[in-house]
């Protein structure tokens, strides 16, 4: 059964009738088909993939090509899903002009029905401008993975008085700004809470406490595939790179005893051995003679 494609107002919709949103990250198509068959309301492709896919120690070298490869092919494969392209770093910070053509490419070239940033207050007329030029927008405040180093590390935000209130300032900047939904990541659950309430837009949560509007977790993460780093905020609903490590050592194992392939992994021919030569040219004995 084919399920309605959501847009922004939809997913807006979903918060005032208390609707909890799910979100989860693809990077590829064969991804994007199973997170959307499980019944993701949207299907975020982050700059994670750059940790989680390319190999880098963090977001920050993202480029544009390659978040627009990856998005493509999660649109390939994401059915009707509502797809989010996460903008990587310095491509929306420089100018509203740059950001506004950098964001139209996820639009245009890749299919993204919205796409994400990170920041609040210091972006609200980035988004603004998005939003004029008909691009819907998801922020993303607390923990900025491509501004880590600017907030001391990878470690809970808005712990104090004076950053909680300035994340509240932010949530509401983005709101007012005319963003559609904004992530928290790595939040007292109080502070979430709070933020939530305070807003019409959506909060999805990641390491943010339950009160959240709707969650996101990096699939890898949630699936137990990616074991460099497992923050401390993620459940593991399935430890796969356990049993996929030892599905690759059987396979080599059974090459190296001839036992890969057998018969029943195999085409076998139905012809005499005679025959076969004959058709290719061979000969046989029985033809010399």
């Amino acid at each position: 059964m084919t399920r309605k494609k959501l847009t922004a107002p939809d997913i807006v919709n979903k918060k005032a009738r208390g609707e909890k949103i799910i979100m989860l990250t693809a990077y590829d198509a064969s991804f994007a088909r199973m997170v959307d068959q499980s019944g993701a309301d949207i299907i975020l492709v982050g700059d994670s993939l750059g940790m989680v896919i390319l190999g880098y120690d963090s977001t920050v070298p993202v480029t544009m090509d390659e978040m627009l490869h990856h998005a493509k092919a999660v649109r390939r494969g994401a059915g009707e899903a509502f797809v989010v392209g996460d903008m990587p770093f310095l491509s929306y910070q420089v100018s509203p002009h740059e950001a506004i053509g950098n964001a139209g490419r996820f639009m245009k070239e890749a299919g993204c029905d919205a796409v994400k940033l990170e920041g609040g207050e210091e972006v609200a007329a980035i988004v603004q401008a998005l939003v004029r030029a008909g691009i819907p927008v998801m922020g993303h405040i607390g923990l900025t993975p491509q501004t880590a180093g600017q907030l001391g590390g990878y470690k809970v935000q808005g712990r104090d008085v004076d950053s909680a209130r300035d994340l509240l300032s932010a949530a509401r900047a983005l709101e007012a700004a005319g963003a559609f939904a904004v992530v928290l990541e790595c939040l007292p659950d109080r502070l979430a809470k709070v933020i939530s309430q305070a807003i019409t837009i959506p909060t999805i949560g990641i390491g943010a406490g339950v009160d959240c509007d709707g969650q996101v977790l990096v699939t890898h993460d949630l699936l137990g595939m990616f074991e460099k780093f497992v923050p401390s905020f993620v459940k593991n609903y399935a430890q796969l790179a356990p049993q996929m490590k030892e599905a690759l050592a059987s396979f080599r194992r059974e090459v190296v005893d001839g036992v890969f392939p057998d018969p029943e992994h195999s085409f076998t021919m139905q012809l005499e051995v005679e025959k076969l030569l004959a058709a290719a040219g061979g000969g046989t004995d029985a033809d010399e003679e």
